[in-house]
């Protein structure tokens, strides 16, 4: 965890209201890129990249859930389109590509289909049954949109879906004109079989594998790409796991999710962030209390809240990296538009910034620390600055992969986390390693929450943990959260063989009981004048008329065996016995130190900051003592 800074001084004013503008319309929720721009909705142009898209036939394109894949395919549909030739200056002639289109605009019959809406439950003959009932659906679709164009006739054939595409493919064929075929979330049904607790390996197998109902779609598809009926493809998906598993069934696509260009192909940059905020900040020609000869004071307000909001939004919703080497991270799309609708709706900043109705994938947390080395590599993350290494993400591993011991060393874990957006690319080591990272609160919420119930896994201990961790925050009361950490962590450190053994340990179970992103700006460990802090609760800049407490914590560590104690010894010193053995009386005053350091760079940083500071020394996984720094010594 990362000591967060606010590059600005928190105002000591109400909250900024931001401006709730009827004229600006954000696509929450909407993923038609033709309703998008013909209803003027907010829109970041990335039409640029059809050019470069066009390099490859058939492409296979991975993202995280709810990140702009399926505009990515309205946007393509609706180009490529042969019946959207009338409206193309009305969809593009504004964008990029309008500017400069290539040859293939309009050029293709378009048939859709999306995975999302195939029923995953039932038998393998019901799902089998939905997925031909999908593709017969979008075929029928297809012979509405194209009724005009003088296509032989279509059979539909309901038992067996197949058999309708090759009637489409062959009718198709005798216009001279070829098909686009687009697949958004390719492994979603596939993926919730998987991942079902009702279910095995043997029936997502039998989807995928052999004769399954999968592997033959697919393998119909390849057939209709070689013979030219199907001339591009373009797949989207989360993960390459089921693609892994039905590779010979397609083994034509080129995989283009790691490219340079691409990396922000989904996603919005920094730029279009703060131009939206710009647009939603106070109107400084409208301000309620200031005098109409205070323009600067107006601007100076509006200048702050645009800052105050990228400052938030680049904390919980950006970070995330897709490329090897790329240098700009973006935010998360449909998050940044949940961002904006809320703080359009009501001037103010979603109080929670996680948006509820996009459960973020928290049980593929949940699956990879139920295998040997998940849960290590979950409390890593936690501990050493959030980032791993690997040589390599690997791009294909199958289930049986997923389900086998032997295969899932660490670059496998790694792996799984970065395709669920769990992990994301955070550059290199020296030794060429890739580095990876949480992306951002939002992400480091789920791995707290799995961190929790790992440690604590009886619910009403982790009620108490939160109580205890309340009462630090609202009342300045430390004593009953270390009290808590002393009854439930150590119990599990000392019964488990974890890698680390000191503060960072102890840091780890604090942070699992405070951490709360409603009300505070979490972060630590990082670099302040060469120094580092461990824990901050910093309060949000939209929280601060509430009566809480900004918390700042500094853990040391001290072994039984420094200390010249045993384990039963030290359960049995008394409060006062424990402060004066001399380890942790030198531990405690170097914490002190630190702590007044810190203390100073963080009033300095802040105009209306309520910080109360803590050092807090571990002996072993046994006892905890701790003291109070006053900001006046700060």
């Amino acid at each position: 965890m990362k000591l967060w800074i606010n590059p600005t001084r928190i105002p000591s004013i109400e909250v900024i209201k931001y401006k709730q503008e009827a004229n600006m319309k954000f696509p929450y929720g909407i993923s038609d890129f033709r309703s998008v721009i013909l209803e003027n909705y907010f829109y970041c142009d990335r039409t640029d990249r059809i050019s470069k898209l066009e390099r490859e036939k058939y492409q296979l394109f991975l993202r995280p859930r709810r990140f702009g894949k399926s505009m990515l395919l309205s946007m393509l549909e609706n180009y490529y389109d042969v019946a959207k030739k009338d409206e193309f200056n009305a969809l593009f002639g504004h964008l990029k590509i309008g500017k400069n289109p290539t040859p293939l605009r309009n050029a293709y019959f378009i048939l859709k289909w999306d995975f999302s809406c195939i029923d995953a439950s039932g038998s393998l003959e019901d799902i089998r049954q939905s997925l031909y009932d999908h593709i017969n659906d979008c075929i029928e679709e297809f012979i509405l949109n194209y009724k005009n164009y003088a296509i032989p006739k279509i059979r539909i054939n309901s038992t067996n879906a197949l058999s309708s595409v090759k009637s489409l493919t062959n009718a198709v064929q005798m216009t001279g004109r070829p098909v686009f075929l687009l697949i958004d979330e390719y492994d979603n049904f596939a993926n919730e079989v998987m991942m079902s607790a009702n279910r095995s390996v043997d029936h997502y197998e039998a989807l995928v594998k052999k004769e399954g109902v999968l592997k033959t779609v697919f393998k119909n598809i390849k057939s209709s790409a070689s013979s030219s009926m199907f001339d591009r493809i373009f797949i989207t998906g989360v993960s390459p796991v089921v693609m892994s598993d039905v590779t010979s069934g397609f083994n034509i696509g080129e995989s283009v999710y790691f490219e340079m260009d691409y990396n922000d192909l989904c996603g919005f940059t920094e730029k279009e962030i703060r131009d939206a905020l710009s647009q939603l900040s106070p109107d400084v020609n409208a301000q309620s209390n200031a005098p109409t000869s205070d323009s600067d004071g107006a601007q100076g307000e509006a200048s702050m809240a645009v800052v105050e909001a990228l400052n938030i939004m680049k904390l919980y919703y950006n970070g995330y990296c897709f490329s090897y080497d790329a240098t700009q991270p973006v935010y998360n799309p449909t998050l940044a538009l949940f961002f904006f609708k809320k703080l359009q709706r009501s001037g103010r900043f979603p109080e929670n910034m996680f948006d509820e109705n996009l459960a973020m994938d928290e049980a593929k947390l949940i699956y990879i620390s139920t295998i040997e080395g998940g849960s290590q590599l979950i409390i890593d993350l936690m501990q050493k600055g959030q980032t791993v290494e690997t040589h390599e993400i690997s791009q294909k591993f199958g289930i049986r992969r997923m389900l086998s011991n032997t295969t899932h060393d660490r670059s496998f874990l790694i792996s799984f986390l970065f395709y669920f957006g769990i992990l994301t690319f955070a550059g290199r080591t020296d030794e060429g390693k890739k580095r990876l990272a949480v992306p951002n609160l939002i992400m480091r919420r789920l791995y707290v929450e799995r961190l929790n119930e790992m440690l604590i896994p009886e619910p009403v201990k982790r009620d108490a943990g939160r109580d205890a961790a309340e009462k630090l925050y609202t009342r300045g009361e430390i004593g009953p959260l270390c009290t808590v950490v002393e009854q439930t962590f150590f119990t599990v450190f000392r019964n488990r063989d974890y890698r680390w053994a000191n503060e960072l340990t102890v840091k780890t179970a604090f942070l699992t009981l405070l951490y709360n992103d409603l009300l505070f700006i979490m972060d630590s460990e990082k670099e302040i004048d060469r120094r580092y802090a461990d824990l901050t609760m910093i309060i949000r800049p939209d929280m601060r008329h509430y009566q809480l407490f900004d918390i700042l914590i500094e853990f040391k560590y001290v072994s039984l065996s420094d200390a010249g104690v045993s384990g039963e010894t030290a359960r049995a010193l008394s409060s006062d016995e424990l402060a004066v053995l001399p380890p942790v009386r030198c531990a405690m005053a170097d914490a002190e130190k630190q702590l007044r350091a810190y203390g100073m760079a963080l009033n300095e940083k802040y105009s209306d900051l309520r910080l109360k500071s803590y050092g807090v020394v571990a002996l072993g996984f046994e006892r905890l003592c701790w003291c109070e720094v006053s900001r006046n010594n700060a």
